[in-house]
């Protein structure tokens, strides 16, 4: 016997008398008429779980989601052909979808039947009842996407995109966002279904404006206008402006005049008005900059637009006091401070508007309006920040990666001095934004978005990288809690650190203390003599020494050599000059004592301080040396002169002398013959002892006296 439709098969039959018993339940869990709460899951499980006890054990598993998925369907169909969404009784459908998603986490039915319901359900509902669906929606958000999503994400994106195209942007604005949040917080951040990997710009969005009035312009229609008199202040000098006094006969000179600074022209609203609105079209397409002649066009048009913008007084909308819902607007002051405006800025109006409104008799207000302002600055802000990722620098970074998306890159490179406008433009654009009422904080805003938006871009360039990280190891999770414990373990600090200083030298017990610091030892000088000997003795124990012994011996002879040699340049300076690397210091000291014991020959017998100089000039520079021998040189010719006037002098004594009768003669006696000889000496007798003069130089000579 044939079966007239699948509902009539006997195992459909069973199937939705027990999925009306679950239901039957539910009503009995869940006696609210609305969407929330959801129905626990506990008490619904032992249902779910008999679906399946009617199916004989050959039927497969798709034969069994197939019968599932009819019989769900009819009593789904039954439910919204019957009932209004706003009755209570509609709640017998969000039980429905419920005991679904229940049996689709069990594997007792296909994971996207109840997706495909609501996508059902939201195609059947107008505007308002599709909200109610929203809210069924963002209640089990969770729950939808927790299990088996890659097979349900497809039919999210369907229904919600579809219902983006039944919304109006204007009226319905706050439900759009509603859609998009959903599927912002239900798609993961990498997934790559609303990316817009190829970078698409969206130039269906057009700008229409009117374009008449420019028209009879351009033919001629203009009103004729008297020229004005030429002014009189160009044949009269200013009274402010000093002139230079002038002379009979003299020649009148030129003065000229400072130099003007270029100033900013303003343009009027009706010759701005075209310009204006044909930004919108770059904005929507900025590849149409790549052309030279757009390129400059825009340049001009933004700049005027910017210049347009100061110099125009601004307005904020604001609510109205009371219960009026007409908005005010109230005038910005020369300080850019709203009269009598709240400072957190929450009795702004949302000026929100899908579209402009391009009338040339709303320009002017629209010029004024400063959310209109920040609306076109944006804009600006980011085709700017779009033609800054063209220029070579920036592409020669993209250029530097691995793996990129070639769709995403252009050919165009920003020239040099575009790059140079394009960053003094956007400085301008962001200062006159911090300018206004609430300014800084929404330039913050705008730079956060944007700078997350360059992020965004970068990873799209990079073929949209997985930015999921596996979970770590329980192998690395247990070696990084043992280092943690290793390193912030209690730690027992030793008695003597490795960097501590032996101070036993102050214990008092062990020849300590404050005496031993006393002991002449630790502060005398050393003797040049006991080094050496300390030196020659430690020579002579290093031929028997072994080991550390041995090293011990010639540190300590370093020591010495070292203390040698700093006492000498203390003393001898001269010294060291004679000194070498690989000789023997105990020669050289025992050669310079030689040569100091040695007889000198003439020079022994020169005076002391005569040999200091020598020695002193020996060290000094060039030009002092030849000065003081110069002066040795004068004085020792002075030294001779005076021992020739004397050596005349004990002559003519002599000659007297011999004159005089012998002491023989008068019966005196006879004086020893040495004794005569030293009181014959001049300079030698008593009471008037001198020194005989010596001569420094050549001679060198001792005079006698015969």
């Amino acid at each position: 016997m044939a079966v007239p439709t699948a509902n009539d098969l006997q195992p459909v039959i069973d199937v939705t008398s027990r999925l009306r018993a679950l239901l039957q339940q539910a009503n009995n869990l869940k006696p609210e008429g609305t969407v929330d709460p959801p129905l626990p899951v506990a008490d619904l499980i032992q249902g779910v779980h008999a679906l399946h006890d009617d199916f004989t054990e050959d039927r497969d598993q798709s034969f069994r989601n197939a019968t599932i998925e009819t019989a769900a369907r009819n009593i789904f169909y039954a439910v919204i052909s019957s009932t209004d969404i706003q009755d209570p009784a509609f709640v017998e459908v969000w039980n429905l979808l419920d005991v679904l998603l229940v049996c689709s986490d069990e594997g007792k039915c296909t994971p996207e039947l109840a997706c495909w319901l609501i996508e059902e359900l939201l195609d059947s509902q107008t505007t308002h009842g599709c909200r109610i669906v929203f809210d069924y929606l963002e209640t089990r958000r969770e729950r939808l996407a927790q299990k088996d999503f890659h097979k349900k994400n497809l039919v999210f994106l369907r229904s919600c995109n579809e219902l983006l195209r039944r919304l109006s942007r204007a009226e319905d604005a706050i439900f759009c966002g509603r859609v998009f949040f959903f599927l912002f917080q239900t798609f993961p951040l990498g997934d790559k279904s609303s990316v817009n990997l190829r970078g698409e710009f969206h130039t269906e969005n057009t700008t229409k404006f009117e374009v008449a009035s420019e028209q009879a312009d351009q033919d001629g229609d203009k009103m004729e206008i008297d020229a004005e008199p030429p002014s009189s202040d160009t044949a009269t000098p200013k009274a402010g402006t000093p002139q230079p006094p002038t002379k009979p006969g003299s020649k009148a000179v030129p003065v000229k005049a400072p130099p003007k600074k270029e100033e900013e022209v303003v343009l009027s609203s009706d010759a701005l008005y075209s310009i204006f609105w044909r930004l919108q079209q770059d904005f929507s397409d900025p590849t149409r900059l790549f052309s030279a002649n757009n390129f400059q066009l825009f340049k001009k048009g933004l700049d005027r637009t910017i210049t347009k913008f100061k110099k125009t007084p601004t307005v904020v909308q604001t609510h109205a006091s009371g219960n009026s819902q007409r908005g005010t607007k109230r005038k910005v002051g020369e300080d850019n401070t709203l009269n009598d405006l709240e400072a957190d800025g929450s009795q702004l109006v949302d000026s929100y508007n899908p579209k402009y409104l391009t009338s040339r008799d709303l320009f002017d207000l629209e010029l004024s309006d400063l959310a209109f302002q920040r609306h076109i600055l944006v804009q600006a802000l980011i085709l700017i920040d779009f033609l800054l990722s063209l220029t070579e620098k920036a592409k020669k970074r993209l250029a530097a990666l691995e793996t990129t998306n070639k769709s995403m890159l252009y050919s165009f490179t920003l020239s040099e001095e575009d790059s140079k406008w394009a960053v003094q433009t956007r400085s301008n654009i962001t200062s006159y934004l911090s300018s206004s009422p609430e300014g800084r904080l929404f330039n913050r805003m705008v730079e956060t978005v944007l700078a997350r938006d360059k992020n965004w871009i970068r990873w799209k360039v990079e073929s949209c990288p997985s930015i999921v990280k596996d979970p770590a190891s329980t192998e690395s999770e247990i070696e990084a809690r043992k280092r943690l414990r290793d390193a912030t373990k209690i730690r027992r600090l030793s008695e003597r650190p490795p960097v501590a200083m032996d101070v036993s030298f102050l214990d008092e017990g062990q020849n300590g203390g404050l005496a031993a610091l006393k002991n002449p030892s630790r502060y005398t000088v050393p003797i040049v003599d006991d080094l050496l000997e300390g030196i020659q003795t430690d020579e002579l124990d290093l031929d028997f020494a072994e080991g550390e012994e041995k090293i011990g011996l010639q540190n300590a002879m370093s020591n010495k050599r070292w203390k040698l040699l700093r006492q000498t340049r203390a003393t001898r300076l001269k010294l060291l000059d004679k000194v070498e690397p690989d000789e023997d210091l105990r020669d050289v000291f025992r050669s310079s004592a030689e040569s100091q014991n040695a007889p000198k020959g003439l020079d022994a017998d020169v005076e002391p301080g005569v040999a200091a100089q020598d020695e002193q000039l020996e060290d000094s520079q060039p030009t002092e040396r030849m000065s003081t021998l110069l002066d040795n040189a004068e004085q020792q010719a002075t030294d001779l002169d005076h021992a020739e006037q004397r050596t005349t002098d004990v002559d003519a004594a002599g000659e007297q002398k011999a004159q005089q009768p012998s002491p023989l003669e008068n019966g005196e006696q006879q004086a020893p013959e040495g004794d005569v000889a030293d009181a014959e000496q001049v300079g030698e007798t008593p009471g008037n002892a001198e020194q005989q003069p010596t001569g420094a130089g050549d001679s060198g000579e001792k005079l006698d006296v015969e």
